[in-house]
Protein backbone atom coordinates (compact mmCIF):
# COMPACT_ATOMS: atom_id res chain seq x y z
CA UNK A 1 0.00 0.00 0.00
CA UNK A 2 1.40 3.82 -1.17
CA UNK A 3 1.46 6.51 1.74
CA UNK A 4 -1.56 8.79 0.54
CA UNK A 5 0.42 11.74 -0.08
CA UNK A 6 4.03 11.02 -0.84
CA UNK A 7 3.90 7.40 -2.76
CA UNK A 8 7.32 6.62 -1.15
CA UNK A 9 5.99 3.03 0.11
CA UNK A 10 6.08 0.30 -2.56
CA UNK A 11 2.89 -0.74 -3.81
CA UNK A 12 1.43 -4.32 -3.42
CA UNK A 13 2.08 -5.73 -6.75
CA UNK A 14 -0.63 -8.43 -6.29
CA UNK A 15 -3.34 -5.73 -5.58
CA UNK A 16 -5.10 -4.63 -8.61
CA UNK A 17 -5.57 -1.61 -9.84
CA UNK A 18 -9.06 -1.04 -9.07
CA UNK A 19 -8.60 -1.87 -5.34
CA UNK A 20 -11.41 0.38 -4.56
CA UNK A 21 -14.30 0.87 -7.26
CA UNK A 22 -17.16 3.38 -6.93
CA UNK A 23 -17.95 3.26 -10.24
CA UNK A 24 -17.25 4.17 -13.36
CA UNK A 25 -14.85 6.64 -12.77
CA UNK A 26 -12.85 4.94 -10.05
CA UNK A 27 -9.83 5.96 -13.26
CA UNK A 28 -9.11 9.12 -13.75
CA UNK A 29 -9.87 10.20 -17.31
CA UNK A 30 -7.48 13.11 -17.12
CA UNK A 31 -3.91 12.83 -15.55
CA UNK A 32 -1.16 15.85 -15.30
CA UNK A 33 2.00 15.04 -14.53
CA UNK A 34 4.87 17.94 -13.31
CA UNK A 35 7.76 16.33 -14.74
CA UNK A 36 10.24 17.28 -12.40
CA UNK A 37 13.75 16.32 -11.74
CA UNK A 38 15.69 15.61 -14.78
CA UNK A 39 18.42 17.73 -13.46
CA UNK A 40 18.97 16.12 -10.36
CA UNK A 41 18.73 12.99 -11.56
CA UNK A 42 21.93 13.76 -13.93
CA UNK A 43 23.79 15.97 -11.13
CA UNK A 44 23.84 12.52 -9.09
CA UNK A 45 24.90 10.59 -12.31
CA UNK A 46 27.91 13.39 -12.81
CA UNK A 47 26.35 14.35 -15.47
CA UNK A 48 25.13 17.55 -17.35
CA UNK A 49 21.77 18.89 -16.50
CA UNK A 50 21.22 18.75 -20.44
CA UNK A 51 21.66 14.70 -20.12
CA UNK A 52 18.68 14.82 -17.63
CA UNK A 53 16.46 15.82 -20.06
CA UNK A 54 17.01 14.04 -22.15
CA UNK A 55 16.45 10.96 -20.04
CA UNK A 56 13.49 12.56 -19.22
CA UNK A 57 11.96 12.64 -23.32
CA UNK A 58 12.48 8.64 -23.14
CA UNK A 59 10.43 8.21 -19.73
CA UNK A 60 7.72 10.47 -21.49
CA UNK A 61 7.09 8.15 -23.94
CA UNK A 62 7.22 5.34 -22.08
CA UNK A 63 4.22 6.71 -20.24
CA UNK A 64 2.52 7.96 -23.56
CA UNK A 65 2.55 4.35 -24.58
CA UNK A 66 1.51 3.16 -20.99
CA UNK A 67 -1.60 6.10 -20.25
CA UNK A 68 -4.34 4.47 -22.90
CA UNK A 69 -3.73 1.07 -21.31
CA UNK A 70 -4.71 1.99 -18.35
CA UNK A 71 -7.66 4.29 -18.81
CA UNK A 72 -6.36 7.66 -19.25
CA UNK A 73 -7.78 9.68 -21.92
CA UNK A 74 -6.08 13.11 -21.23
CA UNK A 75 -2.29 13.25 -20.11
CA UNK A 76 -1.19 16.39 -19.78
CA UNK A 77 2.58 17.22 -19.63
CA UNK A 78 4.04 20.21 -17.89
CA UNK A 79 7.16 20.05 -20.59
CA UNK A 80 8.49 23.51 -20.19
CA UNK A 81 7.19 26.71 -18.09
CA UNK A 82 7.34 30.51 -18.46
CA UNK A 83 10.10 30.97 -15.80
CA UNK A 84 12.55 28.43 -17.35
CA UNK A 85 13.38 30.81 -19.64
CA UNK A 86 15.52 31.94 -16.44
CA UNK A 87 17.85 29.39 -16.16
CA UNK A 88 21.49 29.01 -17.96
CA UNK A 89 21.03 29.75 -22.26
CA UNK A 90 22.53 26.18 -22.76
CA UNK A 91 19.70 24.11 -21.02
CA UNK A 92 17.28 26.59 -22.73
CA UNK A 93 18.46 25.77 -26.11
CA UNK A 94 18.33 21.81 -25.22
CA UNK A 95 14.98 21.92 -23.95
CA UNK A 96 14.13 23.66 -26.87
CA UNK A 97 15.43 21.11 -29.28
CA UNK A 98 13.82 18.48 -27.59
CA UNK A 99 10.61 19.89 -28.07
CA UNK A 100 11.85 20.48 -32.02
CA UNK A 101 12.75 16.89 -32.28
CA UNK A 102 9.74 15.27 -30.52
CA UNK A 103 7.32 16.84 -32.48
CA UNK A 104 9.52 16.02 -35.12
CA UNK A 105 10.04 12.27 -34.27
CA UNK A 106 7.26 11.35 -32.12
CA UNK A 107 4.13 12.49 -34.80
CA UNK A 108 3.98 9.73 -36.74
CA UNK A 109 4.44 7.22 -34.38
CA UNK A 110 1.63 8.91 -32.18
CA UNK A 111 -0.49 9.57 -35.33
CA UNK A 112 0.07 5.46 -35.71
CA UNK A 113 -0.72 4.53 -32.46
CA UNK A 114 -4.06 6.68 -32.28
CA UNK A 115 -2.45 9.84 -29.57
CA UNK A 116 -3.68 13.31 -30.53
CA UNK A 117 -1.05 16.23 -29.87
CA UNK A 118 -2.61 19.18 -28.21
CA UNK A 119 -0.10 21.86 -27.10
CA UNK A 120 -1.43 25.29 -24.29
CA UNK A 121 0.79 27.90 -23.06
CA UNK A 122 1.98 31.42 -25.22
CA UNK A 123 2.97 29.18 -27.94
CA UNK A 124 3.77 32.51 -30.04
CA UNK A 125 6.28 33.30 -27.83
CA UNK A 126 8.36 30.42 -29.22
CA UNK A 127 10.84 30.18 -31.87
CA UNK A 128 9.39 30.21 -35.47
CA UNK A 129 10.73 26.24 -36.06
CA UNK A 130 9.54 24.84 -32.53
CA UNK A 131 5.99 26.84 -33.52
CA UNK A 132 5.96 25.21 -36.98
CA UNK A 133 6.72 21.65 -35.78
CA UNK A 134 4.20 21.83 -32.70
CA UNK A 135 1.55 22.89 -35.64
CA UNK A 136 2.45 20.50 -37.98
CA UNK A 137 1.79 17.84 -35.11
CA UNK A 138 -1.39 19.16 -34.10
CA UNK A 139 -2.42 18.77 -37.15
CA UNK A 140 -1.66 15.27 -38.27
CA UNK A 141 -3.06 13.96 -35.53
CA UNK A 142 -6.36 16.43 -35.07
CA UNK A 143 -8.77 13.08 -35.97
CA UNK A 144 -7.15 10.82 -33.13
CA UNK A 145 -8.96 9.79 -30.26
CA UNK A 146 -7.14 7.34 -28.53
CA UNK A 147 -5.42 10.17 -26.17
CA UNK A 148 -5.16 13.33 -26.16
CA UNK A 149 -1.02 13.86 -25.16
CA UNK A 150 -1.56 17.66 -24.09
CA UNK A 151 1.82 19.57 -24.00
CA UNK A 152 2.30 22.55 -21.62
CA UNK A 153 5.13 24.68 -23.59
CA UNK A 154 5.65 27.64 -22.59
CA UNK A 155 2.87 27.56 -20.02
CA UNK A 156 2.41 29.46 -16.73
CA UNK A 157 -0.86 29.32 -14.55
CA UNK A 158 -0.66 33.16 -14.44
CA UNK A 159 -0.29 33.94 -17.76
CA UNK A 160 -3.11 31.97 -18.51
CA UNK A 161 -4.88 33.62 -16.21
CA UNK A 162 -4.06 37.23 -17.25
CA UNK A 163 -4.83 35.98 -21.19
CA UNK A 164 -8.21 34.93 -20.21
CA UNK A 165 -8.48 38.16 -18.07
CA UNK A 166 -7.83 40.04 -20.99
CA UNK A 167 -10.07 38.42 -23.22
CA UNK A 168 -12.40 39.30 -20.80
CA UNK A 169 -11.80 42.52 -20.55
CA UNK A 170 -12.10 43.21 -24.54
CA UNK A 171 -14.97 41.30 -24.19
CA UNK A 172 -16.78 43.22 -21.94
CA UNK A 173 -15.05 46.91 -23.28
CA UNK A 174 -16.87 45.64 -26.62
CA UNK A 175 -19.95 45.23 -25.16
CA UNK A 176 -20.37 41.72 -25.68
CA UNK A 177 -20.39 40.68 -21.99
CA UNK A 178 -21.96 42.02 -19.49
CA UNK A 179 -19.76 42.26 -16.26
CA UNK A 180 -22.46 40.58 -14.16
CA UNK A 181 -22.71 37.66 -16.85
CA UNK A 182 -19.18 36.79 -15.56
CA UNK A 183 -18.54 33.33 -13.59
CA UNK A 184 -16.70 30.77 -12.75
CA UNK A 185 -17.48 29.07 -16.35
CA UNK A 186 -17.01 31.71 -18.20
CA UNK A 187 -13.41 32.26 -17.13
CA UNK A 188 -13.14 28.41 -17.59
CA UNK A 189 -14.12 29.36 -21.29
CA UNK A 190 -11.13 31.95 -21.77
CA UNK A 191 -8.94 29.16 -20.69
CA UNK A 192 -5.92 27.33 -22.72
CA UNK A 193 -8.15 24.00 -21.46
CA UNK A 194 -11.26 25.26 -22.64
CA UNK A 195 -12.33 22.47 -24.49
CA UNK A 196 -10.56 19.69 -22.03
CA UNK A 197 -12.25 18.57 -18.49
CA UNK A 198 -10.37 19.70 -15.17
CA UNK A 199 -7.58 17.32 -14.34
CA UNK A 200 -8.40 14.38 -11.74
CA UNK A 201 -5.15 14.08 -10.73
CA UNK A 202 -1.94 15.51 -10.69
CA UNK A 203 1.58 13.58 -10.60
CA UNK A 204 4.51 15.23 -8.88
CA UNK A 205 7.88 13.68 -9.11
CA UNK A 206 11.02 14.76 -7.68
CA UNK A 207 9.29 15.25 -4.14
CA UNK A 208 8.47 18.79 -4.31
CA UNK A 209 5.30 20.00 -2.62
CA UNK A 210 4.31 22.97 -4.70
CA UNK A 211 2.15 23.04 -8.03
CA UNK A 212 4.86 25.21 -9.82
CA UNK A 213 2.45 27.57 -11.27
CA UNK A 214 0.55 24.52 -13.15
CA UNK A 215 -3.10 24.68 -13.61
CA UNK A 216 -3.79 26.81 -10.65
CA UNK A 217 -7.41 27.32 -12.08
CA UNK A 218 -8.08 23.40 -13.28
CA UNK A 219 -6.55 21.63 -9.80
CA UNK A 220 -8.98 23.44 -7.83
CA UNK A 221 -10.37 19.84 -7.03
CA UNK A 222 -7.80 17.83 -8.36
CA UNK A 223 -6.21 14.84 -6.59
CA UNK A 224 -2.37 15.73 -6.08
CA UNK A 225 0.30 12.31 -5.80
CA UNK A 226 4.15 13.20 -5.12
CA UNK A 227 6.74 10.67 -5.51
CA UNK A 228 10.24 10.70 -4.55
CA UNK A 229 11.35 9.33 -8.09
CA UNK A 230 13.08 11.59 -10.20
CA UNK A 231 11.19 11.92 -14.08
CA UNK A 232 13.77 10.19 -15.82
CA UNK A 233 13.24 6.96 -13.46
CA UNK A 234 9.27 6.91 -13.95
CA UNK A 235 7.81 4.24 -15.19
CA UNK A 236 4.59 2.77 -15.83
CA UNK A 237 4.91 0.77 -12.60
CA UNK A 238 5.01 3.88 -10.92
CA UNK A 239 1.92 5.30 -13.09
CA UNK A 240 0.10 2.22 -11.82
CA UNK A 241 0.92 3.26 -8.18
CA UNK A 242 -0.58 6.83 -8.28
CA UNK A 243 -3.78 5.52 -9.77
CA UNK A 244 -4.21 2.49 -7.41
CA UNK A 245 -3.67 5.27 -4.47
CA UNK A 246 -6.03 7.82 -6.96
CA UNK A 247 -8.82 4.79 -6.82
CA UNK A 248 -8.90 4.50 -2.76
CA UNK A 249 -9.27 8.24 -2.35
CA UNK A 250 -13.26 9.58 -2.00
CA UNK A 251 -13.52 12.68 -3.80
CA UNK A 252 -16.25 15.16 -2.57
CA UNK A 253 -15.94 18.41 -4.43
CA UNK A 254 -16.45 20.36 -1.24
CA UNK A 255 -19.46 18.27 -0.26
CA UNK A 256 -19.92 15.76 2.45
Amino acid sequence: MTDDLHGRVEPDRAAPLHTAPRGPDYRPRHVAIIMDGNGRWALRRGLPRTVGHCAGVEALRGVVKAAPDLGIKILTCYAFSTENWKRPKDEVDTLMSLLLEYCRLEAENLHRNGVRINAIGRIHELPPAQQQEIARAVALTRGNDRLILNLAVNYGGQAELVDAFRSLAAEVQSGRLAPEAIDAEVVRRHLYTADLPDPDLIIRTAGEMRLSNFLLWQSAYAEIWVTDVYWPDFTREHLEQALRDYARRERRFGAL
